[in-house]
């Protein structure tokens, strides 16, 4: 039995011919290169099989971005015609349908020069590698017959069975040459994402991509709230889907086309589906409500980390791995990991900690953690500019803090750092441990003194390198907090003996700078430290001397173990 192929057509545009297929009651797809003059010539759309509706008008209403060359992407176009007209749109077969092997005939209808009703030419997929990213290559089903030449551009190409399984772009300039190439449906959906609701695709539920597209309908029409696509995106693919793209989505259809063509998780169409009804509605999410906390139970930590954790790579001393996530409902995403020169580290975590903010809750209160080894702690990860386009400090721009790798796995410590911050949850503000300049106290003395005091926070007047030995206490005792100045060493002549200054005389600088962060932090809550130093390098940074501000250069370790609820993995290293 012969299937109807009424929803053929013909596109005229000024002195360009093309084919085109209808894909709805008044829209049909085509090649962008066909109507490329459509802002100084009327474009025309006739059906061969339906000679009786005429040359119709139509529109360009969708655009796939092609910049003019052949080998530019986005070689798409969708036509509105001015009505309705009474044919059935063609049907599509799965995505794959083109390049499962055994490799079908590929059916083609286009008007080359001469032929104004119409012919047909047979091709097949060479492969189901993509050319470019972009186009599947064609070569001819026999040896002779119709070559794909000019006027077949933006022709369907069809199964035996009539179904539609991509649309040909590309044709020869020879009739000799018997090659061509095609945009297979979901590369189409790239660039026209309705057409995500056409194409029936394997392993999600009919029902469930029609109800997303009738909402993304509704969306598009105003109905509802603005909703962020890659909010929406993270909702749906969970925990363990494949991370946001680089750049995120430019709109809901594209997210949730990407969700359709490229998650492969059966139910990550219901999710997103089920998430934008949600927002459009303004009804809570169905999850049950958390159990309530027992009495006396210390109050969830409120931050969202954005995690950069590195790593020696064994590969060498100048490689490291670097691990970027999110965490996110008590889970944590990886959003990516590489082997990178020392050098190189600064610009791999500039690109990916917007993409792992993009992770996280939208209501969420980011706080971006460097989880790094201890020689890398007085790094200036602060002062690090946002990316190539934003010279904002990170630190200016998020909560930021710094934690020692070996203590942040160390499961003694954290136990033992869950316990102090349950003394701290109370909202009491912390004593500052001092550990002043040029210290004379026995190393085993301060870390009597940290746990006698159960002190939360501990403050050193040099940077580490200047006190190792105290400052590896600081590490190794459950202290939730260390600040020290980044810059800066023990006053000459003062290495092994107190600095605090003469009588009358005014303190040394590192004596200075903790008298300072103690009038600083003094009525400041443990758990708000990460804020409230995210507001002293905004002052600093806007100080008419940044460099001479007392808080230009501070460094802060917080640790709460219990923003991290899953016991973090260590770094897989590249290195066999």
């Amino acid at each position: 039995m012969r299937r109807s192929a009424a929803w053929h057509a013909r596109i005229a545009c000024g002195d360009e011919v093309g084919a085109g297929f209808l894909v709805t009651g008044r829209r049909v797809l085509t090649c962008a290169h066909v109507v490329r003059r459509s802002d100084r010539a009327a474009v025309t759309v006739s059906f061969p099989h339906a000679r009786q509706l005429g040359e119709l008008p139509a529109s360009v209403v969708a655009h796939g971005g092609w910049a003019g060359e052949v080998t530019d992407p986005g070689d798409v176009a969708v036509l509105e015609l001015d009505r309705d007209v009474p044919l059935a749109p063609a049907g599509f077969a799965p995505p794959d349908a083109a390049y499962t092997e055994p490799y079908p005939k590929l059916i083609a209808y286009g008007f080359p020069e001469g032929y104004d009703e119409g012919t047909l030419a047979e091709y097949q997929a060479v492969s189901p590698q993509l050319i470019a990213g972009e186009w599947l290559e064609l070569v001819a089903w026999n040896g002779h017959g119709q070559p794909l030449v000019a006027g077949f551009s933006g022709a369907a190409a069809t199964l035996p069975d009539g179904r539609v399984a991509g649309m040909v772009t590309a044709a020869s300039d020879s009739p000799d040459v018997r090659k061509g190439r095609m945009l297979p449906l979901d590369v189409l959906a790239r660039y026209w994402p309705e057409l995500g609701e056409l194409v029936p695709t394997p392993g999600h539920r009919e029902d469930a991509r029609r109800r997303l597209y009738a909402l993304l309908r509704r969306a598009a029409a105003g109905a509802g709230p603005a909703c962020d696509p890659n909010r929406l995106y993270v909702d749906a693919v969970g925990a363990f889907g494949p991370p946001l793209p680089a750049g995120g989505f430019p709109s809901l259809w594209a997210a949730a086309a990407y969700v359709q063509w490229e998650v492969p998780d059966p139910e990550a169409v219901s999710r997103f589906a089920d998430r934008l009804r949600e927002l459009l509605d303004g009804t809570p999410s169905l999850r049950p409500p958390a159990a309530p906390e027992p009495p006396g139970a210390a109050a969830s930590p409120a931050w969202s980390p954005v995690v950069v954790e590195i790593d020696h790579s064994g590969a060498g001393p100048d490689q490291v791995t670097v691990e970027v996530s999110a965490y996110r409902d008590g889970r944590r995403r990886p959003v990516g990991a590489r082997r990178l020169p020392r050098t190189a580290v600064r610009a791999y975590v500039q690109q990916r900690i917007d993409e792992a903010v993009a992770h996280l809750a939208p209501d969420a209160d980011e706080l971006v953690t460097f989880v790094l080894p201890r020689e890398w702690l007085n790094e200036a990860v602060a002062h690090w500019e946002c990316g190539a386009d934003d010279s904002t400090p990170l630190g200016c721009a998020y909560p930021l803090v710094v934690t020692d790798r070996a203590r942040h796995h160390s499961g003694r410590l954290r136990h033992q750092l869950r316990k102090k911050w349950q003394k701290l949850d109370s909202g009491r503000t912390a004593e500052v441990h001092r550990v002043e300049c040029g210290t004379r106290e026995r190393p085993p003395s301060l870390r009597k003194r940290l746990w006698d005091g159960e002190a939360g926070l501990a403050g050193y007047a040099t940077p580490p390198m200047a006190a190792r030995q105290h400052f590896e206490v600081g590490l190794t005792v459950p202290v939730p907090v260390l600040l020290w100045p980044r810059t800066g060493s023990a006053c000459p002549g003062h290495e092994d003996e107190p600095c605090p200054g003469a009588p009358g005389e005014p303190p040394c600088p590192g004596a200075a700078f903790l008298d300072q962060l103690t009038t600083a932090i003094a009525d400041v809550p443990a758990a708000e430290l990460p804020r409230h130093v995210m507001s002293l390098r905004l002052t600093a940074d806007a100080a008419d001397e940044p460099d001479l501000h007392w808080a230009r250069d501070l460094q802060l370790l917080w640790d709460d173990p219990r923003c991290f609820p899953e016991t973090t993995a260590s770094l897989h290293s590249p290195v066999a």
